[in-house]
């Protein structure tokens, strides 16, 4: 069969057994919850990768692909419409703004003012001092149009991520539809205690910049799933701290749901093949467990990354929720304590995960510093044991 035939691009059908790379097979079968699988090997992040090529132990972080045997990449990211932030083109000049001695004040690319140390900026959480948006006028003045679809560039981006979602697809990759969720959206905007008052004071603010969240989404995909099939439509929200959601129910269901829905279901309509699942994922950080069945009325089948220290227990979730699929979970604070506290956890969350499938093992949030090259290894060793 020629290779640019339908069922070799991946989008009308997805390729068969022969064409279908190693890691798309392994995750499709841990989105499809299948029992003892082989599980799906890789991790969160890193805030450790300083610390370990300082002493020597890798060059970078394409040498822990290798060491630790991840799996290949299972999925493929369409990006383009942010991830912490909105999709801004063009986004705003970074520049300083105030010199404070071993600090300054910077404009991010998002156009916050944060305070950094000099001359750093990655590696440690900034304090955030202002956000864009204040009003209508600055939302309108200074944000809104660096979200308009027709901006001078956004075509050949999408040209460019359809090319190489296109290769991926052709070996069975997952396709992602990711980008950044409306609550992370809105509070990168208007600042975490700023969004809490606009719900209120200026709740027709938050649904146009809703509405131009939306707007913006569901044009650029309009425009991929003319050539290409969407597998996962993945949400970055950080919507929960240590006790629950940082708004309402209520909330959540009035300014976020209704976009969502109309987004979802708008994949899923134009899908080239119609005939495959979408799965709908959602990040947060926090504790995650009330806002579980909230999402799940909107059709979420994959949750990320079950944070410890906000109480969020794997194995309770898969007791809880069979259907789920869960990727994290596993306590950053004890793999930094050592072998024993990684073997005593590994040992406690991975036999009933391996059994029900449809569970990642990685660390519930980027790999801290403090945490030793060689535990690294270990529990990432641990982990291969029960992969196969």
């Amino acid at each position: 069969m020629p290779s640019n035939t339908p069922i070799q691009t991946g989008a009308h059908a997805l390729p068969d057994a022969a064409h279908m790379s190693p890691g798309a097979k392994k995750l499709r079968d841990t989105y499809a919850i299948k029992p003892d699988a082989p599980v799906f090997m890789k991790e969160f992040g890193y805030y450790s990768l300083d610390r370990w090529i300082r002493e020597g132990h890798i060059k970078g972080y394409e040498d822990l692909d290798a060491l630790c045997k991840f799996d290949p990449p299972g999925d493929y990211g369409l990006g383009n419409l942010g991830w912490c932030e909105g999709g801004f083109l063009p986004i705003f000049e970074e520049k300083v703004l105030e010199d404070r001695g071993e600090y300054e004040v910077i404009q991010d690319f998002a156009g916050r003012h944060l305070l950094v140390f000099k001359g750093r900026r990655n590696g440690f959480m900034p304090e955030y001092i202002d956000h864009p948006v204040k009003d209508m006028l600055t939302w309108e003045r200074d944000v809104k149009w660096r979200m308009d679809f027709g901006a001078p560039g956004r075509m050949e981006g999408l040209q460019r991520t359809i090319a190489e979602a296109k290769k991926h697809a052709a070996q069975g990759l997952m396709i992602v539809a990711n980008l950044v969720g409306g609550y992370m959206y809105l509070r990168s905007l208007m600042g975490p205690e700023g969004i809490l008052y606009m719900l209120y004071d200026e709740p027709e603010l938050v649904r146009d910049c809703m509405e131009t969240w939306f707007s913006l989404a569901d044009r650029a995909y309009e425009v991929i799933q003319k050539e290409v099939t969407i597998d996962e439509f993945f949400l970055g929200e950080d919507i929960c701290y240590n006790h629950g959601s940082l708004i309402s129910p209520d909330m959540i269901k009035e300014f976020l749901f209704p976009y969502y829905q109309q987004l979802y279901t708008n994949i899923k309509r134009r899908n080239i093949d119609r005939s495959r699942h979408v799965y709908f994922q959602v990040d947060t950080d926090g504790y995650c467990l009330p806002v579980i069945p909230l999402y799940k009325e909107i059709g979420m089948d994959m949750m990320s990354p079950f944070e410890v220290a906000s109480n969020c227990d794997v194995v309770a979730a898969r007791q809880q929720y069979p259907d789920l699929v869960m990727s994290g979970g596993m306590d950053k604070r004890e793999i930094a304590k050592g072998r024993e506290a990684i073997d005593r956890m590994v040992d406690r969350i991975m036999p009933p995960l391996r059994k029900s499938g449809g569970y990642i093992p990685t660390c519930d949030h980027g790999v801290p510093e403090e945490v030793a090259f060689e535990d690294f290894l270990h529990f990432r060793g641990r982990l291969r044991e029960y992969s196969q």
